[in-house]
């Protein structure tokens, strides 16, 4: 009992206010050895109604451990400022997204990101003299670019036609090279 006792005690007098934030809630960190080994309990006191979704994230970061040291009252005006202006900005952007929308034109179409807009995949099937397009259905035979009377080194290079002698060939036996 008198263990218990010593516990209970030692966590209301040896409990050190770290800070407080913009709602009120109070946070406090206590040291204690626990088997020779020195330990830190870190907790929050809310003012009023315990809300888990009034901590700021910074005091959260805190209370798990993932921040060695508590945020600073600067610190926390700082990033509240930052906090604001990211939503005033996010607001702008959304005001003018609606006014683009409502003139007919589509949000950010002056960027030029090319992202808008797909490749231009006719012109790039055209390049290959044996691919078959649909422009080519309707063609005769000599209208049809033939890759087989062409004699250059590039449509050699570009034949559908396997090479080798293939007498060697044996199924199941290639392994990937070492």
């Amino acid at each position: 009992m008198s263990r218990l006792w010593s516990r209970l005690s030692g966590i209301f007098s040896s409990r050190n206010l770290v800070g407080v934030d913009k709602a009120g809630n109070r946070y406090f960190i206590r040291r204690e050895e626990v088997d020779g080994i020195l330990k830190e309990k870190r907790w929050v006191i809310f003012k009023g109604e315990e809300d888990p979704t009034s901590i700021p994230v910074e005091w959260i970061c805190w209370l798990s451990g993932q921040r060695k040291r508590a945020p600073t009252p600067e610190e926390m005006i700082e990033l509240e400022a930052k906090r604001e202006r990211i939503r005033l900005n996010v607001a702008l952007l959304k005001e003018e997204e609606e006014e683009r929308k409502a003139k007919g034109g589509s949000f950010r179409q002056g960027k030029g990101t090319g992202k808008a807009q797909g490749p231009d995949l006719k012109s790039f099937v055209q390049q290959f003299p044996d691919a078959s397009f649909d422009d080519n259905k309707g063609k005769g035979p000599e209208e049809v670019p033939d890759a087989t009377n062409d004699t250059s080194d590039a449509n050699k290079a570009r034949t559908s036609e396997p090479t080798g002698s293939g007498s060697s060939f044996k199924p199941g036996t290639w392994q990937p090279p070492t």
